[in-house]
């Protein structure tokens, strides 16, 4: 592990936990495995007693994880779910996560879940709203919360700000930590006609904890980010100046359809060592 940032370590290169790669997990020797942490989806874990646990419990003796969740909806106008927020603070008390994550958005309404990560109006009303939930949401674990920018598809015309600005701003007002997507940066730059290198400059590097890279589904005139393809050429640039940036940062390869074996998605995370080294994707 590397020099710590907001009081978090750099565990190295990641992959996300997922039910396709369990039996490989569980049949190959840790030592085996070739990934130094791994990331679980935070709603797999609550209330889960089943196999899924089993091998969470298994793969958390071996190696660091961290929780990300997707239910949060920090951007709701809804009162935070205080009983979601508990179950979530005893499960890190039991796993020690080496953080937690969750994205900018809002997922429902007068407890109607849509089941999607929805865009925020970027405004200095929003700001303030998100702000003061993102530091109860600190309060209330007693850990930094570590916020995801999300892909978009629509922008709002009330918005006042780019999503780099909310974003540093964020930062700067309650001391979260940043999940920096660089594929959601290339999905929402590209749908929207906006400069990826611009968004990612104005990103405080000395936040950024994690990083995502995934693949998103092309459909000519947008992109769709479906995590079910490998990581697109277009990524990996702007990956190597996010590492120019911010200096050694923990590196994760998402890949949530289509999901190919575990060798597979091994192999696309070393892709990121490569191109940290200037070498070429193919081996």
């Amino acid at each position: 592990m590397t020099q710590p940032r907001l009081g978090l370590p750099n565990p190295g290169d990641g992959l996300g936990l997922r039910e396709e790669h369990f039996p490989h997990l569980m049949s190959t020797p840790p030592e085996n495995w070739g990934v130094d942490w791994f990331e679980a989806i935070t709603e797999n874990l609550l209330d889960n007693h089943g196999w899924g646990m089993r091998v969470f419990e298994h793969v958390a003796a071996h190696r660091p994880v961290v929780f990300h969740g997707v239910s949060l909806s920090i951007g709701s106008t809804a009162p935070l779910d205080l009983a979601y927020l508990g179950k979530l603070r005893d499960l890190a008390e039991r796993f020690r996560p080496l953080w937690i994550s969750d994205h900018l958005c809002w997922t429902g309404v007068q407890g109607v879940n849509s089941h999607d990560l929805l865009p925020l109006p970027l405004t200095e009303a929003a700001l303030a709203h998100v702000a003061d939930r993102v530091r109860a949401v600190q309060d209330f674990l007693g850990r930094p919360l570590i916020v995801e920018n999300p892909s978009t598809y629509l922008e709002f015309r009330a918005s006042q700000m780019p999503e780099a600005e909310f974003l540093a701003r964020l930062c700067e007002r309650t001391g979260c930590g940043l999940l920096l997507d660089v594929n959601n940066v290339h999905v929402s730059s590209f749908n929207h006609a906006l400069d990826p290198l611009e968004y990612l400059d104005a990103i405080p590097a000395e936040h950024v904890v994690q990083v995502h890279l995934a693949g998103p589904s092309d459909h000519g005139t947008h992109l769709i980010d479906t995590h079910d393809a490998p990581v697109p050429d277009a990524v990996w640039p702007l990956y190597a100046h996010v590492w120019q940036r911010c200096g050694p940062v923990a590196t994760m390869v998402e890949w949530d359809a289509n999901i190919p074996a575990f060798d597979v998605v091994a192999a696309e995370l070393a892709k990121a060592r490569r191109v940290r080294e200037g070498l070429p994707l193919a081996a």
